[in-house]
């Protein structure tokens, strides 16, 4: 083995198709990998993807609040109950209370007993005083919840800023103490593992691996920390609606940046920009998220599902597809919103999951349109199988957003449409926007703009040849590929560990006969 790699993802590694085949190249490539995801359940999981061992940690949340919200709000609301089950445990209590005199009046009532009624009166009489006050608390307590959680107000807006100004980049600590509990999951298995070299992708695990990092080179170990920077971290759109939690996360990455020996990253706009941002010395290398242009036997022997046969449609009619995460900021939305004016089109959602609230919604959409009979939601493929299962769709759909994250990347759907052979239309984002008029793969439309949109449809599923054709060009998908890819980052890998280096064949020493 030519050293063994740590990878590390916040998540639970399916779904995440660039950390897969990360993860599938660098061991077919002679390294010992192990990829430490976050499980769901309180039991470790493991797998393997080709030679790479998968293990799935189980990561418990104590400190997923904030310190805050564990203690009594005495001045803020002195009638709220402390933080925990004891407000539901008060109602339920006086529930049960009321319901047991009242089963206790019935049987007086049968018994014809005018004293045990009498004798019932002052207790009914208090449990619905009690009633009222524990039901006042509970909705103190409530509000009180909600108020920590949403943290609006003025009092709160000053901490925030306080920790944030006082604490610089450490103020994550307090603004969101739960980077603690990735910590404690993962830091003691990187460091039973001795890795040669650690790969942390993203922001949260960036600061595990650097802490890994430091304990290990404490202990003499010269070990190699790879951060790879998925997305422009100031420019996203927050998926935890908490005012801390964003904050939060800007000052963790400030803070482990600069323990990175290399840095890689999606796109050249976004490696010229985490340079500026973290006064990197060295420009981050750029590692597309391009599709496997080759896969295994085993995996090529598997049979990969039908699109157009889990629509339930024929090869005769006009099918969109978008694959990939779904969000709101990604602009589902308009394909759906745009199905009554595309009256022969079918439109599929290829995403992971497919009872989440945001699908739910966008079905709720469709039967309002009745174009429900032409919106397909479908599970996630394996990554390997993503390219021959798009291919039978007539075009492919990045409806996202204008959010400075997406203005710089190519992101992995357009490499997989690309490789299928998808014509594109796409959202006038700034990357993806300029390559595709450049390429002419496809057209692009207003972000956000139906009419717009259905007219980048129409042009396209109308001369739809022309568009495919653009792939015939030689040396344009060859380059999006992640075996080209994985080259890349493997040198980036060989340069920071010293004697990984693959010699040449005619370099390697013959095995003697006995040895």
């Amino acid at each position: 083995m030519r050293g063994r790699i740590v990878m590390l993802v916040d998540n639970g590694v399916n779904g995440d198709s660039r950390v897969q085949k990360e993860a599938r190249s660098a061991a077919a490539a002679g390294w010992d990998v192990v990829l430490l995801g976050k499980g769901k359940g309180k039991q470790e999981t493991t797998w393997e993807i080709g030679e790479a061992q998968v293990r799935l940690l189980p990561v418990p949340g104590p400190m997923h609040r904030r310190r805050h919200e564990y203690r009594r709000a005495v001045l803020r609301s002195p009638l709220a109950y402390k933080p925990g089950p004891l407000a539901a445990f008060r109602r339920q209590k006086i529930k049960a209370w009321r319901a047991d005199l009242n089963i206790r009046l019935i049987l007086a009532q049968q018994n014809g007993s005018f004293l045990g009624r009498l004798r019932l009166l002052l207790p009914r009489l208090t449990s619905r005083f009690v009633q009222d006050w524990v039901n006042l608390r509970a909705r103190k307590t409530a509000k009180l919840e909600k108020s920590r959680k949403e943290m609006e107000g003025p009092l709160d807006r000053f901490t925030t800023a306080f920790w944030h100004k006082t604490m610089g980049t450490r103020s994550w600590r307090r603004l969101d103490p739960h980077l603690w509990d990735m910590e404690l999951a993962y830091g003691k298995v990187i460091d039973e593992l001795n890795p040669d070299l650690i790969h942390a992708n993203d922001f949260r695990m960036l600061g595990v691996g650097a802490r890994a990092t430091l304990r290990a080179r404490s202990r003499g170990r010269k070990v190699k920390l790879v951060w790879d920077a998925h997305e422009f971290l100031p420019g996203i759109k927050p998926w935890n609606s908490h005012p801390r939690w964003h904050i939060a996360q800007c000052a963790h990455e400030l803070e482990y940046s600069r323990y990175a020996d290399a840095v890689t990253t999606v796109s050249d706009t976004l490696a010229g920009m985490l340079q500026e941002r973290h006064s990197l010395t060295e420009r981050p290398a750029v590692v597309l998220n391009a599709p496997d242009a080759e896969i295994s036997p085993e995996q090529a022997a598997e049979p990969v599902p039908d699109l157009r046969e889990l629509c339930g449609i024929g090869r005769d009619v006009p099918l969109t597809v978008y694959s990939g995460a779904a969000a709101p900021q990604r602009g589902l939305d308009i394909m759906v919103e745009s199905l009554p004016q595309l009256p022969d089109v079918h439109t599929a959602f290829v995403v992971l999951n497919t009872e989440s609230e945001y699908m739910r919604t966008l079905r709720e959409r469709a039967e309002e349109l009745d174009v429900s009979d032409r919106l397909h939601i479908l599970p996630y493929v394996p990554h390997y199988q993503v390219v021959p299962f798009l291919a039978s769709a007539d075009l492919g759909v990045i409806p996202i957003h204008h959010w400075p994250n997406h203005e710089i990347a190519l992101i992995t759907k357009f490499f997989e449409y690309s490789h299928a052979r998808l014509p594109l239309v796409v959202s006038d984002v700034k990357t993806m926007g300029e390559m595709v008029q450049s390429t002419g793969q496809g057209e692009v439309f207003r972000a956000e703009d139906i009419e717009d949109y259905v007219r980048a449809v129409k042009s396209v599923l109308g001369d739809a040849d022309r568009y495919r054709d653009v792939y015939d060009r030689d040396g344009l998908l060859d380059e999006w590929t992640w075996e080209a890819q994985a080259d890349l980052l493997d040198k980036v890998y060989t340069r920071l560990v010293p004697g990984s280096a693959v010699r040449p064949a005619a370099e390697r020493r013959p095995v003697e006969a006995g040895a």
